[in-house]
């Protein structure tokens, strides 16, 4: 279903212009950064504020229609982060440009979205160096 335009602009405005799972500033992304449903519509997500995020195109790509992952700790089926029920600061923490997982999901997150990979850390080291990341939580 589509988005309207003032739905999306309030999920925009509600994230600050920052991806909601790698928290990277869209002034800092050269494509649109993305309003996903956090249940995908196949899941029978609705298109209301409750179940869309903002997301970057590399964390929404990978997210795709997903829902879980693999713990590679607890070997657990786990959720992933939820934007609208999860506090982000609960399952993440900022280890220079590497993004940690504090739980379970944030585990599970990192490695479902591949939120480490060496291109979006190069990007991170260059947005530090210039002080402007990582964003406030």
């Amino acid at each position: 279903m589509a988005i309207s335009s003032g739905l999306d602009r309030r999920v925009r405005a509600r994230a600050k212009d920052l991806c909601e799972y790698c928290r990277l500033p869209q002034a800092a992304f050269p494509w649109t950064f993305q309003v996903d449903h956090i249940i995908a519509e196949q899941h029978r997500g609705k298109t209301q504020l409750n179940n869309l995020s903002l997301a970057c195109p590399r964390c929404n790509r990978r997210k795709g229609p997903n829902l879980s992952g693999i713990d590679i700790q607890t070997r657990q089926l786990t959720p992933l982060y939820h934007p609208r029920r999860d506090r982000w600061s609960d399952h993440f923490r900022w280890r220079g440009p590497r993004l940690i997982g504090l739980t379970p999901t944030g585990r599970v997150t990192i490695q479902v979205l591949n939120i480490n990979h060496p291109d979006d850390i190069k990007l991170r080291r260059m947005l530090i160096a210039e002080g402007v990341f990582p964003p406030e939580v």
